[in-house]
């Protein structure tokens, strides 16, 4: 559904017939009909007013008209060719001035398409038009006026044509001021699709990482669970029984969790049915660990922790445990909590081997607890223990940062 917006409310970013926000190609040439056959009809009439109070220079005719009609019509091609707009309608206004044809407001089609090419970026061009018209009139008026139409014509006056300098400068100071606006409301344009990008990207990681812990963890446990109950299926059909209970509860449990996911990626910004996971439910990942052949040890008191944080331990812990039921030939962990100022230690170690066989796992358990570690403000440290086995150290800040 298109967004709606207040009148005026387009001007905040910039103007009505620009680019939509998000909208990175410029808009397409148009030819301004409407526009130019308003000016057109302002400059005939306007000039035709203007010679009454001009006796001495020549009256109106047939090639007057045709002069007038040039440069308002070049002015259609203003969007598509601004130099050689800018260039004509200044070359067609000195040869009007110059066949000693009366004054008045033919010198805006001058401004329109000067104004046009500077807008556009073509500031040199808009420059060369315009000193173009203002040298050769400077020649006409104080020179040549003694050879051209009409007879008896009088020279101006240097002040004049300093006057008609003033006035062209007034017009390409206001040009360069509307292109750099518009520059800045492109700028503004294009940075507010990379914010939406960025943070579009952001969104997609942070599903990803809950997707791949959810997932892997639980799909871990099943597997191993599921080894277990083939084992057992005829010798020991109690425990392979239990193994069943154990998979159908852990299925459960990885399906509520990428609903609530999903339920996000459906109505974006809307509050999850269910709290996120933290360490108050670390008991039940010992137990899920448990079910999996892997006994875990914890010490020292899991603390309360921000949101975010609470979350990032809970995972980090998770991906850890995970790591040592599908990569470790030990069966037993240990996770403790230390207290470092205002951050939590969090350690996960287990007493190896590396079993040394593919799990089938993705490879981005260890880069996920990176990013989630790091988009708290701390750090992750992961590798093997120089007296065998493998350690995960996390540290994570226990108070909320203050840009977040």
């Amino acid at each position: 559904m298109e967004e709606q917006r207040a009148p005026g409310q387009w001007w905040r970013h910039g103007p009505p017939w620009g680019s939509a926000p998000g909208e990175t190609e410029p808009p397409r040439a148009h030819w301004p009909w409407r526009s130019t056959v308003l000016l057109t009809a302002f400059v005939l009439i306007g000039t035709h007013f203007a010679a009454h109070s001009q006796p001495h220079r020549l009256p109106l005719d047939g090639y007057a008209r045709v002069l007038l009609l040039v440069a308002p019509v070049l002015l259609l091609w203003r969007h598509r060719h601004p130099v050689a707009v800018a260039y004509g309608t200044a070359a067609a206004t000195l040869g009007y001035l110059a066949a000693g044809y009366p004054y008045g407001p033919v010198f805006l089609t001058v401004a329109v398409g000067c104004f046009s090419a500077v807008v556009a970026g073509h500031r040199r061009a808009a420059w060369g038009a315009v000193g173009l018209l203002w040298v050769g009139h400077a020649l006409v008026a104080l020179w040549l006026y003694r050879w051209l139409p009409p007879s008896g014509d009088k020279g101006a006056s240097v002040y004049q044509e300093i006057g008609i300098g003033a006035w062209v400068l007034a017009v390409i100071a206001l040009a360069e001021l509307v292109r750099v606006r518009r520059e800045q409301w492109a700028r503004e344009r294009a940075d507010r699709a990379q914010a939406a990008r960025r943070r579009a990207d952001e969104e997609r990681l942070r599903i990803a990482r809950e997707l791949h812990d959810v997932l892997a963890h639980s799909i871990s446990v099943i597997n191993v669970q599921a080894g277990m109950g083939l084992a057992l299926l005829d010798s020991e059909p109690e425990q392979a029984r239990a193994a069943l209970a154990t998979i159908k509860a852990a299925s459960k449990e990885a399906l509520g969790e990428v609903r609530q996911v999903l339920d996000t990626l459906r109505a974006p910004g809307a509050a999850p049915r269910a709290p996120a996971p933290g360490l108050g439910r670390l008991p039940e990942l010992v137990e899920q660990a448990a079910a999996a052949g892997l006994t875990v040890e914890t010490e020292g008191e899991s603390p309360q922790l921000p949101p975010g944080a609470d979350l990032a331990a809970f995972r980090i812990v998770q991906e850890a445990l995970t790591n040592v039921v599908r990569h470790s030939g030990s069966r037993h962990a240990r996770v403790r909590f230390a207290h470092d100022g205002d951050a939590l230690r969090l350690r996960i170690d287990d007493d190896g081997p590396a079993t040394g066989a593919h799990a089938g796992g993705s490879g981005k358990g260890l880069a996920g607890m990176r990013e989630r570690a790091a988009a708290l403000g701390g750090t992750i440290e992961a590798g093997p223990r120089p007296d065998g086995g493998f350690r995960v150290l996390a540290v994570l800040p226990s108070h909320p940062r203050e840009d977040q």
